[in-house]
């Protein structure tokens, strides 16, 4: 580090940054994100009736209803398609797919560190043949090929670890048999989607849902559900029974999992489902996120010292906004001093190791909130500049 940019981390660190440029709320992590006040409430308000009851009985079932049927009205599922929920998160989720929906071999799209987990389980998995990978360096965004030789093709909606966000359709050429497995941990709900291009569309609720994780829901097409059915019965093929899709999809009919469930997370959860359906559906969440994250590459596009990460404006995810920072300032000290102030989570992925900012601008995250956060950074850059 130079003389010059000790003196300007030096400078940032003894920032203090004025009260009122401040945002009301200074959650902007990648996940866990910020839980509204509201659903806190409605928590409460159920804590004898629900918290600490059986999950086989009606209260809490009712509650799985309230997120099957809100999720389902919310992404206007077409005929067939199933709501279906499990205990463990989205990497979970992963092994249930390796187990009940890639039946022999799979293709890749790999462009971050997520998306290469799901391609090393795949790769890994002693029954399946060596799945093809296509793979883009961080930022970038490989495009899916269609492959006869291959019965699944599985990417991210959006990379949480870069910020890219790649489209959802079934690959030109693509068999009828074949499946489109999208891990939607991060946007789901709060981008735009056409589920008939998905056999799986998958996510944990701790990003766009504002709940916390140790669950995994996936809408599921017929095709994937006569798949896990196929293959979670056959005699030649085992299947942990904690990773059973079959078994969970049985459950998830009965309004139920298989083990019992983290029940706060379904109230918080159903409680985020039914005020997005509120504020207009899935119309409005992609609106909002379309404008918050586009106010922080606007703003980027008038700071020098920053830039975006993804150079493909196309590619840049509406939900989690990657910005690299100029080599002379240390955003390390930017966060620092912003987390100090009790604006928190705006650190990179810690894999990338990048001089970076990572603002994620899920549904619960307002237009005055990012407005201000982006006053508080200038204020901060600012200060940099002049030491």
């Amino acid at each position: 580090m130079t003389d010059a940019s000790s003196a300007r981390s030096a400078a940032i660190s003894s920032l203090s940054i004025p009260q009122e440029l401040l945002p009301a709320d200074g959650r902007f992590g990648s996940g866990p994100s910020r839980i509204r006040e509201a659903q806190m409430k409605a928590l409460q308000s159920v804590s004898r009736s629900v918290l600490g009851t059986s999950h086989r009985q009606a209260p809490v079932k009712d509650v799985v209803g309230r997120v099957r049927s809100g999720l389902t009205e919310l992404f206007s599922l077409p005929a067939g398609y199933e709501v279906v929920l499990g205990n463990g998160g989205s990497t979970a989720f992963w092994d249930v797919a390796v187990f009940e929906l890639i039946e022999r071999r799979s293709q890749h799209l790999v462009l971050g560190e997520f998306s290469q987990k799901f391609a090393s389980e795949a790769a890994g998995a002693p029954h399946l043949e060596d799945p093809e990978i296509l793979r883009s360096e961080p930022g970038g965004l490989p495009q899916a090929v269609a492959n006869p030789d291959v019965d699944a093709y599985a990417w991210p909606h959006n990379e949480t670890s870069t910020g890219v966000m790649a489209p959802v359709q079934r690959p030109a050429g693509a068999g009828s048999e074949q499946l489109v497995l999208v891990d939607a941990t991060s946007v789901a709900g709060a981008a735009a989607v056409d589920i008939s291009q998905t056999d799986a569309y998958y996510f944990a609720p701790q990003k766009a849902f504002a709940s916390d994780g140790g669950l995994w829901l996936s809408v599921l097409s017929p095709a994937a559900i006569d798949r896990a059915q196929r293959l979670g019965t056959a005699t030649d093929r085992w299947t942990p029974s904690f990773l059973s899709l079959n078994s969970a999809i049985e459950n998830s009919r009965k309004n139920q999992t298989l083990n019992t469930p983290a029940v706060a997370t379904l109230v918080l959860l159903a409680e985020q489902i039914e005020w997005m359906l509120a504020q207009g559906g899935l119309a409005w969440a992609d609106a909002r996120t379309r404008a918050t994250s586009g106010m922080l590459h606007e703003w980027a596009g008038r700071r020098d010292e920053i830039t975006p990460f993804v150079a493909e404006a196309a590619a840049r995810s509406q939900v989690v906004t990657t910005l690299d920072v100029d080599e002379a300032i240390d955003a390390t000290a930017i966060t620092a001093v912003l987390r100090a102030h009790g604006v928190v989570d705006i650190e990179p992925y810690r894999k990338l190791g990048r001089n970076q900012l990572r603002i994620a601008t899920f549904p619960a995250v307002e237009e005055a909130d990012t407005a201000a956060l982006i006053s508080v950074l200038d204020h901060v850059l600012d200060a940099a500049g002049a030491a």
